[in-house]
């Protein structure tokens, strides 16, 4: 035992050892004690949570295949990039590899498609922050209204009971408040 490696990796080099001779449980032992980390490590460099399975499951098959374990000093370590350069190798070979003919791929020009999309993402991001100042002219009340009325679809009775108002009172709330925002956006 080394005394320099965590207790997990003498653990697991250990179950390698066993492995090696023969004991075939070991294996399920090393596999338990590090896949919820292998996952956790995956989904720091994918949400494909199927590809990372895949690649954990590709990783254990190359350590049971590998013939000489004494190079592995810290089992963690050699799961991790063991992983990382799957799912690398994956990334790339997704990136290379399409399952469309050339001749199905549609032309399209995209001279000014980065430039027009800057554009329209601007001109939403205005009208929001437009709208936003002008919901802050309502008084709290208003914007209560408001938000349940117009952005959450509620209905007039709906709203009377989550504000605790009666039905005349809520609208002419929206209608008061409808006739600040006319107002102020003249």
């Amino acid at each position: 035992m080394n005394p320099e490696l965590t207790r997990k990796d003498n653990e697991a080099i250990e179950l390698l050892r066993s492995y090696k001779e023969g004991n075939k449980s070991a294996f399920t032992q090393i596999y338990h004690m590090y896949v919820q980390m292998m996952l956790n490590y995956g989904r720091c460099l994918t949400t494909d949570t199927e590809l990372i399975k895949d690649c954990i499951q590709d990783v254990f098959v190359k350590l049971l295949d590998k013939q000489d374990i004494s190079g592995i000093r810290r089992v963690s370590s050699f799961l991790i990039i063991s992983l990382r350069n799957r799912l690398v190798d994956e990334f790339r070979h997704g990136n290379f590899t399409v399952e469309t003919a050339i001749e199905d791929v549609p032309y399209k020009r995209s001279i000014a498609d980065v430039e027009s999309e800057y554009l329209n993402e601007e001109t939403v991001n205005r009208r929001s922050q437009y709208v936003d100042t002008l919901l802050k002219t309502l008084t709290p009340r208003q914007r209560q209204a408001f938000q349940l009325y117009y952005i959450e679809e509620r209905k007039y009775e709906e709203i009377c009971q989550l504000m605790d108002m009666n039905y005349h009172s809520v609208r002419n709330l929206v209608h008061r408040g409808m006739l600040r925002l006319r107002a102020v956006a003249v």
